[in-house]
């Protein structure tokens, strides 16, 4: 049953949850706020960030999944999925293994 005043999604896809863990609406980042963490000066350092093609590719996984929520937010484990993609410590958190993995020095060096 919907909560009066407020937009709850519920069960949708595959009995997930279609809702952020627990965060209101006054809790939302708008697009143009995640630009702007993404503008700091981290997110363009590569021994911190995964190359352009692999944030795409991570990106367009992520677009696909039906944990997405509102284009930007994970309801598996509530990131800024533009965010998340870009570092290489951040791997997707699904269950049994997720749908990409973070990158470790072993992976990025061909070994």
């Amino acid at each position: 049953m919907a909560r009066e005043g407020e937009d709850w999604r519920m069960e949708r896809h595959n009995g997930y949850r279609d809702e952020c863990k627990g965060c209101g609406s006054n809790y939302q980042v708008s697009s143009s706020d995640i630009d702007r963490m993404l503008a700091a000066p981290i997110f363009s350092r590569s021994d911190v960030c995964v190359s352009d093609d692999e944030y795409n590719a991570r990106l367009q996984v992520c677009r696909s999944c039906p944990r997405l929520l509102d284009g930007e937010t994970c309801s598996a484990c509530g990131c800024y999925v533009r965010v998340a993609a870009k570092l290489k410590s951040k791997s997707c958190p699904l269950p049994g293994g997720g749908l990409w993995p973070a990158v470790t020095s072993e992976a990025a060096s061909g070994k």
